[in-house]
């Protein structure tokens, strides 16, 4: 369990560093190339100093595929912002969450009992709560391209999920810093080209703060294939979800005095019963 947490609170601290970054108008992508500098640095180190880490070719290549997709969800997040607005996209990426869960189930057989359904059903009413709360978007019209683009966000992130959980099962514990260091590696030859071909400005603010990201970011993976290895993926993701939804929101209240609505103070509420049943399960 304390892996969870761990994963609760590193992915917390990420959600608030891009909260912040967003704030100060910070390049989006350059703040991700630095990112990847600083977790790439960390999980390499991470594999050469264990005695114990091993490397495989299979390993390899999902670390290469998954690292793509890392960079390419986040131009799908960027789009759906632009042409559906950040609502819908945040909604978009928070129910992806019934991919992982859903494969899970199929491939690895892994059931939730009572309470698990129960506090799937709060988790999915939270992320709803949660889109309201941000007032008229449920209102906004929205063109054919945007729902392309959301889709594109909630397979994107849900796959990415599930690649962890794919990992875990398939792969030895002792391959954990190796593949790490693929993701953030090709993550970061990626965005790196991106930058290089798209001419992309480099400010100072943006990097200092994707240097920042770059630490929770490796240790929110880290722990995240321990806590699969620990818990279902039918508590894991849930849980980290909700809580993402949660303590930004209170962050955000302490740092930058945004006060919830109704639906917002409803979806904290009713995502603290979603985690309680879950851990019950």
């Amino acid at each position: 369990m304390i892996s969870l947490v761990m994963v609760v609170l590193c992915s917390t601290l990420i959600a608030l560093i891009l909260k912040h970054n967003d704030s100060k108008s910070g390049s989006a992508i350059v703040l991700l190339f630095a990112n990847y500098v600083v977790a790439t640095s960390f999980s390499t180190f991470f594999f050469v100093t264990d005695k114990s880490a091993s490397y495989s070719a299979e390993t390899l290549g999902l670390g290469a595929i998954l690292g793509l997709m890392f960079l390419l969800s986040f131009f799908a997040f960027a789009k759906a912002v632009e042409f559906a607005g950040a609502a819908l996209a945040q909604v978009s990426s928070r129910i992806s969450v019934v991919i992982p869960i859903g494969l899970s189930i199929i491939v690895f057989f892994e059931f939730p009992g009572l309470w698990g359904y129960i506090g799937i059903l709060l988790a999915f009413l939270t992320i709803f709560l949660f889109y309201r709360s941000f007032g008229n978007g449920s209102n906004q019209k929205v063109d054919k391209k945007a729902y392309l683009w959301l889709i594109g966000l909630f397979t994107g992130i849900g796959v990415n999920d599930f690649a962890f959980k794919l990992f875990e099962q398939w792969r030895p514990p002792s391959e954990k810093e190796f593949f790490l260091t693929c993701i953030f590696g090709f993550a970061l030859i990626f965005s790196a080209l991106y930058v290089f071909i798209s001419k992309t400005r480099i400010d100072s603010g943006s990097i200092k703060r994707g240097l920042m990201l770059g630490v929770p970011n490796i240790f929110s993976s880290f722990f995240l294939i321990n806590a699969l290895r620990e818990l279902p993926a039918y508590i894991v993701f849930p849980i980290a979800n909700i809580s993402i939804i949660i303590f930004t929101s209170l962050g955000a209240f302490i740092i930058w005095k945004e006060k919830q609505n109704t639906f917002g103070r409803l979806a904290i509420i009713t995502g603290i019963v979603a985690i309680l049943l879950l851990s019950m399960n």
